[in-house]
């Protein structure tokens, strides 16, 4: 009977398992839900979170089921056949590519099971693919150590032939325009397309080009801290400026004014970068900012943002509800994007109308209609949102609310069915609320349509290789908000700086304020409590502050004291 009810619930590896005593059908409807609400196949689950031994589950499964074992550590895997498949279908698929023996291809598997995985590679590679069953912990690091690998290939591969990178202009494919031009010489198009190769290869956010009276310098904004790379002579200014107004399809006869522009690099058949470009007319020419925009940026996956895992708890549940508004709230370049298109890919189904409104789109994701804002053309916020709920929406996303208009119907199509994602500029979750109140939205509607509200930073993360233990004070530790009983088992460490990272720090990392709205917090909105009052209740409810958030990154060793003063000082 125990079989029977297995059979009925289990099949494939998950019934292997139970059957073989490794997992107790309990647990599997258990860690079945958890792993459901995650987001992630349920082998994946019990494995990362170390619930089953994953070498004994793949030693049964082969056996189970006739798939030959291997160990990965026993290859390269910085070698691998990746362009047979591409980087989206081994992501989809979580398998791997090893090697080719005519027409059969050998792609690396943790769940036999997974039959769909070998008919897609089959499909896209028109080769016969034969399973061979690896351990899962061993398989998700070797996908990411292959695609990284990569990618850095096909950079260098790049790099040796700087005149004829696939680079085009504008927005529209209709627009496209070949930028190899005659305009400008040689030099000027190798020296601007390995300015833009190094700013990829170096995970750069920001590029500055920027025109002094004797000077002319160029910056990288890494982790969000800008840096100098470049000092070329202020004679060829113009010329790097000209070049990258042809690339970008702006007026090069124009220079009173600032002008928009994008440029698209295509790095592989998978992967294509798209550079956003300002320019602005200063004293002593145009300086030039490119805002690098890089569309897996958003498919990091949730557990790489930063959340404590009661904070992620709380953020998958809002954006599963049916209907209600969530709102992403920090200063410009503090990841507000990254997260609500990470919360939208999860979201991203089939089943589901997602429309959003941006000024401008910043990463483009197939299955979501995305609209840019136009003001001249009479295309704005409350315009296009207006055009969304006449188009039977299940979920919207605006870029910001700005005006009374914009939080007015977003809050009415949060009270009507529908799941709104937005942003404000508010510097904590608090201040937020009194935002919408003081904004002209009514107390009573705050309430009833607010299902979340997240504050967020960018720290730097330590550097792996060369962060060292730091001592301080207790008086220091205390003063920086540390409790007493903190300190007794408290390890800090601090930056150093070694070749694999930039001044001790390689990443960023989120840090965040994560509010959902309790009885004791909707009373207080009601009787028109102030901001203070609102994050005395949340900290008494028991949802950190960016500070408490930021200070738990230092205990758990991911960044330093210093950053956490920097990205939270008041």
């Amino acid at each position: 009977m125990n079989s029977a009810s297995t059979n009925s619930q289990f099949s494939g590896l998950i019934s292997c398992l139970i059957e073989k005593g490794l997992l107790t059908q309990s647990d599997a409807q258990t860690y079945s839900q958890e792993a459901q609400k995650n987001r992630i196949p349920l082998i994946r689950y019990l494995v990362t979170n170390k619930l089953v031994d994953s070498k004994a589950v793949a030693r049964e499964a082969s056996i189970e089921f006739g798939v030959p074992f291997f160990d990965l550590n026993a290859i390269d895997c910085r070698k691998l056949p990746i362009n047979l498949v591409g980087e989206k279908l081994v992501r989809k698929c979580h398998a791997l590519p090893l090697f080719i023996r005519g027409k059969t291809l050998f792609v690396a598997i943790s769940d036999p099971a997974n039959f769909h995985a070998l008919d897609d590679i089959k499909f896209h590679s028109r080769l016969n693919p034969e399973a061979i069953l690896v351990e899962e912990d061993k398989l998700i690091k070797a996908i990411e150590v292959a695609l990284e690998a990569a990618d850095n290939s096909m950079t260098e591969m790049l790099d040796a032939d700087l005149d004829n990178l696939d680079i085009t202009g504008g927005d529209e494919d209709a627009n496209k325009v070949e930028v190899n031009s005659d305009i400008d010489d040689a030099p000027i198009v190798r020296y601007v397309n390995k300015i833009l190769l190094d700013s990829i290869k170096q995970g750069v956010s920001d590029i500055h080009m920027e025109p002094y009276e004797k000077t002319f310098r160029i910056r990288y904004r890494s982790d969000g801290i800008l840096r100098q790379v470049a000092s070329p002579p202020p004679s060829i200014a113009n010329r790097l400026v000209s070049r990258l107004k042809v690339m970008s399809k702006m007026d090069i006869a124009e220079r009173r004014v600032p002008q928009d522009g994008r440029i698209k690099m295509t790095l592989s058949k998978n992967r294509a970068i798209d550079f956003r470009v300002n320019t602005c007319p200063t004293l002593f020419g145009e300086k030039v900012v490119l805002r690098i925009l890089d569309p897996t940026s958003a498919q990091l996956g949730i557990e790489k943002l930063g959340f404590e895992p009661e904070q992620q708890r709380i953020f998958l549940e809002a954006i599963n509800k049916p209907y209600g508004l969530v709102l992403v709230t920090g200063p410009t370049g503090s990841g507000k994007t990254v997260t609500l298109y990470t919360g939208l890919n999860i979201l991203n189904t089939i089943e589901r109308n997602i429309s959003t409104a941006e000024d401008p789109v910043e990463i483009t994701v197939e299955g979501i209609n995305q609209v840019n804002m136009n003001p001249k053309a009479g295309l704005t916020f409350a315009s296009a949102l207006r055009a969304f709920l006449r188009q039977d929406p299940d979920i919207i996303m605006v870029g910001e609310i700005r005006d009374l208009e914009t939080a007015e119907i977003a809050v009415k199509a949060a009270q009507t069915g529908h799941l709104v994602l937005s942003t404000l500029h508010t510097n904590d979750a608090p201040q937020t609320l009194n935002r919408l109140l003081q904004m002209g939205i009514p107390a009573f509607n705050i309430i009833s349509a607010v299902n979340l509200i997240m504050a967020q930073r960018l720290g730097r993360r330590l550097c792996e290789h060369c962060k060292i233990p730091a001592e301080f004070p207790d008086k220091i530790l205390l003063s920086a908000g540390f409790k007493q009983e903190e300190l007794r088992d408290l390890k800090i460490f601090s930056a150093v700086g070694c070749d694999h990272c930039t001044n001790g720090y390689k990443g960023r990392v989120g840090v965040y304020q994560v509010l959902t709205l309790t009885d004791k917090m909707r009373t207080l909105i009601l009787n028109g409590g102030n901001t203070d009052q609102l994050a005395e209740c949340a900290l008494a409810e028991g949802f950190n502050d960016l500070r408490r958030s930021g200070l738990n990154k230092v205990r758990m060793g991911v960044t330093s004291l210093e950053e956490i003063d920097r990205i939270t000082k008041e």
